[in-house]
């Protein structure tokens, strides 16, 4: 296949999916995020996407991104250097935990709009970007994984298989960055989570660290809501 028709196949539309392929992967999305063992394993997918969102902002402040780290755990950590101080490191420690929710939020504008094979090869070209700044075996390895499976399904699955992969995908981000922020602010009760993205804003902003926590759960859900219309049948 030429240039001209990759081009074609990635940005052409695709059709409509059917009802029960939107609900299924929508409960399937569910299950994933509510069943334990599977969260403890697709929780990486929302740490890359967390860490990412670290990164991306650091760079688009003019801040040096150092590196990122995913760890088996499902933490992670990115490292930037420049002012310690003001609005760039604000909006860099700011955007780790909307990132799921507005990744799958802008996955749910494209599938609106028939664009689900484009979805996924940006997903495949943001992986392939996070690539360079990773500083550790895990990582590589999990971004490589979800890179590839993406890359497989895009390439190798019918329309039908893209489909379902993708909106799995964007009902599985949506519902995901809610999640974590429910697990912060039980942690946050607790006393566990000193070094919490919302604990770093507290210190940098003033503004109390359950603050932060309410606006991105105000945000995550709705990021959430709007996705839900934007996907689920008329």
């Amino acid at each position: 296949m030429d240039f001209a028709g990759i081009w074609d196949r990635v940005t052409g539309a695709q059709p409509t999916p059917p009802h029960w392929l939107v609900w299924g992967t929508l409960a399937a999305a569910l299950l994933a995020v509510a069943v334990r063992p599977v969260w403890r394993v697709l929780r990486t997918v929302v740490t890359i996407a967390h860490e990412g969102g670290h990164g991306l902002t650091a760079l688009l402040t003019d801040r040096r991104l150092s590196g990122i780290r995913l760890h088996s755990d499902t933490s992670g950590l990115t490292v930037s250097s420049g002012r310690p101080t003001g609005p760039g490191m604000v909006l860099t420690a700011a955007a780790g935990y909307p990132a799921p929710s507005l990744l799958g939020l802008g996955g749910a504008a494209l599938l609106a709009a028939g664009r689900t094979t484009m979805l996924l090869w940006i997903w495949i070209a943001l992986l392939a970007a996070m690539l360079l700044t990773l500083r550790n075996l895990f990582g590589v390895l999990a971004v490589l994984v979800t890179g590839g499976t993406f890359l497989a399904v895009s390439w190798y699955g019918s329309a039908e298989w893209q489909g379902a992969f993708a909106h799995l995908g964007v009902w599985f981000l949506l519902l995901a960055g809610v999640r974590p922020l429910l697990e912060l602010w039980s942690s946050r009760r607790h006393g566990r989570t000193p070094g919490s993205d919302a604990d770093q804003l507290a210190r940098l902003t003033g503004v109390p660290g359950a603050l932060w926590v309410v606006v991105f759960l105000l945000l995550a859900l709705a990021c959430l809501g709007l996705g839900a219309a934007w996907l689920l049948p008329r």
